[in-house]
């Protein structure tokens, strides 16, 4: 799996020759047409994490593999990435058109109460994609036509403008999901399990087969946490429906599915990067949590 990709790589994969407004030096921000960031001949798009955020407004025949998920698109569309997945494109037809923009959250300066990765549709595990009607299509691609306007404007406080724009396509996502999934409950035990769940996700991808997965029992995050094991639990299972031991392994199992699928290490290596000392267990675990072995997976 490539290492995570930065700003410059970006410019450099997607621009050839860069031009003048696609220099990375306009900010923390920018914002392109799909059709005039699809370069000619230029290499397919590596499966990795980047160094910044991605909200994409796309239209066509398309598929997106997020993490261990693949998502087969179909018509407009509005997606949000987030540094902590590794994520790559593949079109599907040639009418792909649509918009971008790409930002850091230091551009947000503390806007939002909560980090980008607390937002529903970036936060790791949630819904990321959007399906949009003609008349969203209308009213997000105007967003995103207001954005480049500012973006080549001369105006003195347009980044302002550009950081309103922005939060408007954040949350116009979070109008279309149902309002009780953005409820988010005050109670310590809610809390706890949020900052579990941020670090098991701090620990993924897995990046290199030398690389191992650390944290790998409700015991290790408990003391990592400065909590005894039994509050943890309940805490998580009250909040999540889920135990602590269910999270860790469902999260184990996608990042071998999105390993198995991306790179070309062995089942060993994988295995071991993700704690496994011997490929047997790997295998044993993998099995149980898909119904398929490592190899029949991989050869799928």
């Amino acid at each position: 799996m490539k290492k995570l990709e930065s700003l410059d790589e970006f410019y450099q994969h997607n621009f050839h020759p860069m031009s003048q407004t696609h220099q990375p030096s306009m900010g923390q921000v920018n914002v392109f047409r799909m059709e005039d960031a699809m370069a000619p001949n230029a290499k397919p798009i590596p499966y990795s994490r980047r160094d910044f955020y991605k909200i994409t407004l796309i239209r066509g025949r398309n598929v997106y593999h997020y993490a261990d998920k693949s998502i087969q698109i179909d018509g407009p569309t509005l997606l949000f990435f987030n540094p902590q997945v590794p994520y790559t494109w593949q079109p599907l037809s040639e009418n792909t058109t649509g918009f971008f923009c790409i930002f850091r959250e230091a551009f947000f300066n503390g806007r939002f109460n909560a980090g980008l990765t607390e937002l529903p549709p970036f936060r790791p595990g949630n819904k990321s994609a959007y399906p949009l009607n003609d008349s969203q299509d209308a009213e997000v691609s105007t967003l995103y036509e207001k954005i480049i306007a500012e973006i080549n404007s001369d105006y003195a406080l347009k980044y302002d403008l550009v950081r309103n724009y922005v939060s408007e396509l954040i949350h116009y996502a979070l109008k279309l999901q149902p309002s009780e999934t953005l409820h988010q409950q005050s109670s310590a035990r809610f809390r706890l399990t949020a900052v579990f769940i941020e670090l098991l996700e701090r620990q993924f991808p897995i990046e290199s087969p030398d690389r191992r997965f650390a944290l790998r029992s409700a015991s290790d995050f408990a003391e990592q946490l400065s909590v005894h094991i039994n509050h943890l639990n309940r805490c998580v299972r009250d909040t999540t429906g889920k135990t602590t031991t269910d999270h860790i392994a469902d999260r184990l199992a996608s990042e071998a599915k999105a390993l198995l699928q991306h790179t070309d290490w062995s089942i060993a290596q994988i295995g071991y990067s993700l704690g496994f000392d011997e490929p047997a267990h790997f295998t044993y675990f993998f099995k149980k949590r898909t119904g398929l072995s490592p190899s029949a997976f991989r050869s799928v």
